[in-house]
């Protein structure tokens, strides 16, 4: 299968000297829905962002290995041609336009792909079947969504420009757990149906385990675990690591009888 995204031994440094980010090489398939787990400061998100070429904004500087999105190295290109190329990433935080209501923030959307009116008008429905919550707060402004809304006017934001690749930075924070699991769902399904390919870094590691197909445990900077998701799901290093239970746990379980 062939690959949409290909981290290759990648070394991230700040301000020319803090190491972040060492000896990460991961793939994303062109239909895959990988998942970055780990702590607050693993380097989950520097990841991401030097795949979407942000770090200069923080300081931030790729000092070893390559980023390859569709089979070219990504360090000559802005990130304005990143998203034109087919990469779309929803930050932490949201990062909606506030004061604008739910549809002028997905044409603004829309706006700056230059698309016809018809185009916004397909972009707007598609997105609106997606979230119907968005649909009936279509008039209200973003600062008076809740948490979870917000978020979801944040991906559709993204989605407006079809990307190939999705990258997704902590889109369960601080959500209800219903509401987590409804925007992931969401997001399985795009991937499932439409082939965008996802990756996503997540501390919930429970809930996106069950919907990625591999992940990767960062922990200080590096790859401590890599499998499939339905392998780590089970591991007693992440049983006991991130969920909070005895690594005994999964032997446990399923010597339960159904």
């Amino acid at each position: 299968m062939r690959n949409i995204l290909e981290v290759d031994n990648v070394e991230i440094r700040y301000d020319q000297a803090i190491l972040a980010v060492r000896d990460i090489t991961f793939t994303v398939p062109e239909d895959g829905f990988v998942s970055l787990i780990g702590a607050n400061g693993s380097g989950k998100t520097t990841t991401l962002r030097a795949i979407s070429r942000l770090l200069e904004l923080d300081r931030g500087r790729l000092t070893r290995g390559a980023i390859r999105f569709d089979g070219k190295d990504i360090a000559p290109q802005s990130p304005h041609a990143l998203v034109a190329a087919g990469i779309g990433q929803v930050l932490e935080g949201r990062r909606c336009f506030l004061p604008m209501t739910v549809e002028e923030n997905l044409r603004t959307a829309a706006a700056s792909l230059r698309l016809s009116r018809a185009e916004t008008r397909a972009a707007l429905e598609k997105a609106f079947t997606r979230f119907p919550q968005l649909a009936d707060r279509r008039r209200t402004p973003a600062a008076l969504l809740s948490g979870g809304e917000q978020q979801m006017l944040a991906i559709e934001r993204a989605l407006v420009r079809e990307p190939r690749l999705l990258l997704l930075d902590e889109p369960t924070m601080g959500l209800a757990p219903q509401i987590a699991e409804t925007i992931l769902e969401t997001v399985a399904t795009l991937n499932r149906q439409h082939g965008v390919a996802v990756l996503i870094a997540e501390q919930n590691v429970a809930l996106t385990l069950r919907f990625a197909h591999d992940a990767h445990v960062l922990e200080n900077g590096a790859i401590r675990l890599s499998g499939t998701a339905a392998d780590l799901l089970h591991h007693p290093e992440i049983w006991s690591t991130y969920l909070g239970l005895p690594t005994t746990a999964p032997a446990i379980l399923q010597a339960i009888p159904a």
